[in-house]
């Protein structure tokens, strides 16, 4: 089994910034792929970014919503993904998702992620 946590979400004024992070624990050894989806009330599922967790090269991938904005990293050491969200609007409020999958290039379709969080708000202000 693969656990993944997710932390780092809040309350924040548009323009503002926060950083989600995604800490994987279990048998993540074939997790070679993270990525975060977010859903806001009423829409539908929403690829956010991914990136290339294991392995010597990062590859990444976004949104064209969050390009430029949001940014996606990890740290092998501590089996975790960050994703730095910067001048945030009040149409990313949303409930962010980490996921991971098998797959070893980053992909934007929920149903190739195997492993889910639970889920953190993000709600920004006007």
């Amino acid at each position: 089994q693969v656990q993944l946590v997710e932390s780092g979400g809040g309350l924040v004024q548009a323009g503002g910034s926060l950083r989600l992070s995604c800490a994987a624990s279990g048998r993540s050894a074939n997790v070679y792929t993270m990525g975060w989806f977010r859903q806001a009330p009423g829409k539908e599922d929403d690829f956010v970014a991914a990136i290339r967790r294991a392995g010597a090269f990062s590859s990444t991938d976004y949104g064209d919503s969050v390009k430029g904005r949001f940014s996606i990293s990890r740290d092998n050491v501590k089996n975790t993904v960050y994703l730095q969200m910067n001048s945030l609007k009040p149409e990313d409020t949303a409930v962010y998702y980490c996921a991971g999958t098998s797959r070893i290039m980053p992909v934007r379709t929920k149903s190739e992620y195997d492993y889910w969080g639970q889920g953190t708000q993000v709600t920004v202000s006007s």
